[in-house]
């Protein structure tokens, strides 16, 4: 064999190796492919599957809630038919029982119509019968109809008066019984809950010195420096034989306060002279007056009244230095504002606007010039001026019944004031005019024919009648209490109320021998 023979032969064995190995790598391709299609179409039936069981149960859920609201549905219409339904069947009751009640009103009408006809027939025999009466007695006594009515009437009047006088006490005791309780209970409970200091001031200052030599300085040489500190502070400056004394007279307290912290440096200074004087008084005026509007301002947070305007903040610090009857006029205020609080969360009201109606209700004692007004009317224009609530301007005015009340916080403030300014300690009367206010009430009392002794108790606050017992009757006595009472309300002036009180008693005396 040659060469070429055996190339020949490897080349074809070559050949055919190459072209079975491509026939069996062929054959492996076609059963991947195959093992994948078929996987594939396993995994999409699967999938079908589980979107067909997922689409089954979005339907059946779907259809369960579709079910339930179809079904409260129908509840709902069930339930308004059953409604309907009641309201036809009441409604079909009720024209029932008009027509009812209709037909029973009209036989009622008709035998109201008999009856009025038996009763005009009644009547006109009656006034018959009373004219006949009336002859026959005209004729027997000798008097007209007309006199003897008039007597009648007379006499009718007479006892009507004392009967009418015994029915107001009766519903006086009676609302006394139902309201009265309540009422005092919320007084009671708002005086105790509120305690202020007693205050007693007059329109004199004292001011002390260290010895009597000093007087004569004060004085100065011809009388010059307390002439400049009169004219500089506008008070009368009294210096005698008191001694260590001196005395610093005006009814202004702040002019009398600012002389005495002048006078009380110029001492401790030891310069006193015109011009000195004059520095001095400027200096504390000014001093004074910061003074007066931070008193204002800690009187406002302390009672937590706010938005003031600052001219009313000025004006209740002005009350530190104002008295009325003996009494602070900012302890007052201080002292009615909190009663007004207090009564006011017992009524059910605003206690805010309540306490700060008190707080302002005696603005117009301090205002800077001297109005011809009533302090009360003048104080409500001063807090309509500073555009006040219009309920406060009210009660502000209304507290002395120069105007009318169109609010509750308006009798709250007048009871308010009322009861601080009544209290014991609180005011301090002059005791000539103390006495003779009793002695008034005595005497008013003894006008009455019947009484025999008068008593004024309690300082004032009671007045005890004792009358005859052959005189005056109980009515008469019932009678007579309630006139007092009127008198007393109608012609004096006094703090508080007075208690009218009449004593009738019958003593019946033997002696056994």
């Amino acid at each position: 064999m040659g060469t070429l023979t055996i190339i020949m032969i490897a080349a074809g064995a070559f050949l055919g190796g190459g072209v079975i190995s491509y026939f069996a790598w062929d054959k492996a391709l076609v059963k991947k492919k195959n093992t994948i299609i078929s996987e594939a179409i396993s995994e999409a039936e699967v999938t079908r599957k589980e979107k067909e069981l997922q689409a089954k149960e979005k339907y059946l859920q779907l259809k369960s809630e579709h079910d339930r609201n179809f079904n409260e549905k129908n509840q709902k219409i069930a339930a308004a038919e059953t409604k309907l339904q009641q309201r036809e069947a009441t409604i079909t009751s009720r024209i029932e029982e008009t027509q009812r009640m209709k037909k029973e009103l009209e036989v009622i009408r008709e035998n109201l119509d008999k009856q009025l006809e038996r009763v005009e027939k009644k009547s006109e025999e009656l006034e018959k019968a009373h004219r006949e009466q009336v002859e026959k007695l005209e004729s027997l006594s000798g008097l007209s109809a007309e006199e003897a009515k008039k007597e009648l009437m007379e006499s009718l009047q007479e006892n009507a008066k004392s009967e009418a006088i015994g029915l107001i006490n009766e519903i006086i005791d009676e609302a006394k019984m139902t309201a009265n309780k309540e009422a005092k209970k919320i007084v009671l409970e708002t005086i105790q809950r509120v305690a202020t200091e007693t205050a007693i001031e007059n329109a004199v200052t004292v001011f002390h010195i260290e010895s009597d030599e000093l007087k004569g300085r004060i004085i100065g040489r011809e009388g010059r420096n307390i002439r400049a500190l009169e004219a500089a502070t506008g008070v009368e400056i009294v210096v005698d034989d008191t001694p260590e004394a001196i005395l610093l007279s005006a009814f202004d307290p702040v002019r009398r306060e600012i002389a005495r912290l002048s006078l009380h440096q110029l001492v401790t200074d030891g310069r006193i002279h015109p011009a000195r004087i004059e520095e001095v008084v400027n200096k504390t005026k000014k001093q004074i007056e910061e003074e007066i509007i931070e008193i204002g301002k800690r009187t406002t947070i302390d009672l937590g009244v706010h938005g003031l305007h600052p001219e009313l903040i000025r004006m209740i610090g002005k009350m530190k230095y104002r008295s009325s009857y003996g009494q602070n006029l900012l302890q007052h205020s201080r002292e009615v504002a909190n009663l007004c609080a207090i009564m006011a969360s017992e009524l059910g009201l605003n206690p805010k606007i309540a306490k700060r109606a008190g707080l302002l209700h005696d603005i117009g004692k301090v205002a800077d010039e001297e109005p011809e007004l009533p302090h009360a009317v003048y104080g409500m224009k001063l807090a309509e001026k500073f555009k006040e609530k219009p309920e406060i301007c009210n009660a502000i005015g209304a507290h002395h019944d120069e105007v009318e009340m169109s609010s509750l916080i308006s009798p709250i403030v007048q009871v308010c004031d009322a009861i601080s300014g009544a209290r014991p300690g609180a005011r301090r009367e002059i005791v000539e005019s103390y006495i003779k206010r009793l002695k008034d009430l005595e005497a008013l009392a003894m006008s009455y024919p019947g009484v025999l002794k008068t008593y004024a108790i309690q300082a004032g606050r009671e007045l005890r009648v004792i009358v005859g017992s052959e005189k005056i009757s109980d009515s008469d006595s019932e009678k007579l209490s309630f006139e007092i009472a009127r008198r007393v309300q109608d012609e004096m002036t006094y703090p508080g109320q007075v208690k009218i009180t009449v004593i009738r008693e019958t003593r019946s005396v033997n002696y056994a021998k």
